[in-house]
């Protein structure tokens, strides 16, 4: 009887170490699957309210946006966006990258206080909203807001070139007027 007590108990074990790996492994494949799904194939976006998109500021932007975007040394190419496609929206992004997008004339966030805490690239000033994961950057001095929003993980090279555009094709304004 011992030996067959012992022979279940070894079992059960080995039962419930294959279950184990087995749901491991499972978990394993939904996250790979999601970030194929991130990577790949037209990207989805939410529609948000963006009621200054038409506006000659935000075409100036979006048509000085480059093809490619330089993000840790590596050039990522612009991504399809699934339809309804968002007005004066891009996408980068491969299968190597996760999506970075850039919004304009978008509505001011509620994080846009008096006292917000504001960041200074290259002349332009920004609002950063950190979301799970991913930041946005909002610019929000000038005429119109842009939003920038990537994965955490990546560097200030995306940053550094928007703060560039913006601040050649826009004028500087008060945040608050």
């Amino acid at each position: 009887m011992a030996i067959t007590l012992g022979a279940l108990l070894a079992l059960a074990v080995a039962g419930i170490g294959t279950y184990g790996w087995y749901t491991a492994r499972q978990e394993q494949q939904a996250a790979e699957a999601a970030v194929k799904e991130r990577r790949e194939g037209p990207l989805p976006l939410a529609p948000i309210p963006a009621p200054k998109a038409e506006t000659p500021e935000c075409t100036s932007v979006i048509d000085a946006l480059p093809r490619e975007l330089a993000v840790d040394g590596t050039q990522v190419p612009r991504r399809e966006l699934s339809a309804p496609v968002p007005r004066a929206t891009v996408a980068w992004g491969d299968a190597d990258h996760d999506p970075i997008t850039v919004r304009c004339g978008i509505d001011a966030p509620a994080e846009l206080t008096p006292t917000a805490q504001l960041v200074d690239v290259s002349g332009v000033s920004w609002l950063k909203i950190d979301q799970g994961g991913d930041t946005s950057w909002l610019a929000v001095d000038r005429p119109v807001y842009v939003a920038l929003s990537l994965p955490g993980e990546t560097g200030t090279g995306p940053l550094q070139d928007l703060s560039a555009i913006l601040r050649d094709k826009l004028p500087k304004q008060p945040v608050f007027p």
